[in-house]
């Protein structure tokens, strides 16, 4: 796939998935977190219970098709308020996804960009989720959905195909077209099987706590594994 970057390119990147790659999260626990803020106690307790009966779906969903998965779980936006939503961004964050961000992410990227490659993430997630990350890590790009919204509400559908599987791939390799990157320099990191064909658009593929299917490819073409782990939580 590295054959189709731009032969006058002269520009390294890097790109990171973010859940399950740089956090320890799903799409799953932002949405939970945003619900969470919107009810009273025993709603809440309500709401989680029937809640968790659908996750058995989406489980099952995101081991079948993981792109397919995204779609349907972002229907459950449908309705919301987005003002509402992209004001607790940045509370999402500090409670669900900076606690959740391993260890070794920030050398690895300072690594990166003391080499003088373009740091860019690649992610399912909305966009609005992702920025207060992407602000604090110091990307350089973000490759992220949106959610449409129409009188001022979320329909629930997302502004384009979701960012997943081959459709990662696509988006790294139409991004560095765009952006004159050698991909055959380029990094890419990723922990699950999803995130390959953005991991094969790059001369340079690294899997981080790899899922099962991942690992064996890692392991068969020889790329580096890496092991990152959790910040220590004290009492």
């Amino acid at each position: 796939m590295t054959s189709d970057a731009p032969t006058n390119a002269s520009e390294a990147a890097v790109f990171f998935d973010v859940d399950g790659t740089l956090i320890r999260s799903t799409i799953v626990h932002y949405y939970v977190y945003f619900r969470r803020r919107r009810m009273s106690s025993i709603r809440w307790k309500i709401w989680y219970a029937a809640f968790l009966l659908k996750c058995v779906y989406f489980l099952v969903l995101d081991k079948i098709d993981r792109s397919r998965f995204n779609v349907v779980f972002y229907r459950s936006y449908r309705s919301l308020s987005p003002d509402r939503v992209k004001a607790l961004a940045r509370e999402c964050y500090d409670a669900v996804i900076r606690p959740r961000q391993y260890q070794e992410v920030e050398a690895c990227i300072a690594e990166h960009r003391k080499a003088s490659r373009r740091i860019v993430l690649v992610t399912g997630s909305i966009d609005f989720i992702i920025k207060p990350l992407a602000e604090d890590l110091r990307a350089d790009d973000v490759i992220a959905s949106s959610l449409v919204e129409v009188d001022g509400r979320f329909t629930g559908e997302l502004d384009g195909p979701p960012i997943g599987q081959e459709e990662k791939g696509r988006r790294v390799l139409e991004f560095a077209r765009t952006n004159a990157i050698d991909l055959s320099r380029s990094y890419a990191y990723g922990d699950a099987i999803a995130d390959l064909p953005m991991l094969e658009a790059v001369g340079l593929p690294h899997a981080v706590n790899p899922d099962k299917a991942l690992g064996a490819v890692a392991k068969a073409r020889g790329w580096p594994v890496h092991h990152w782990s959790l910040p220590v939580v004290r009492a």
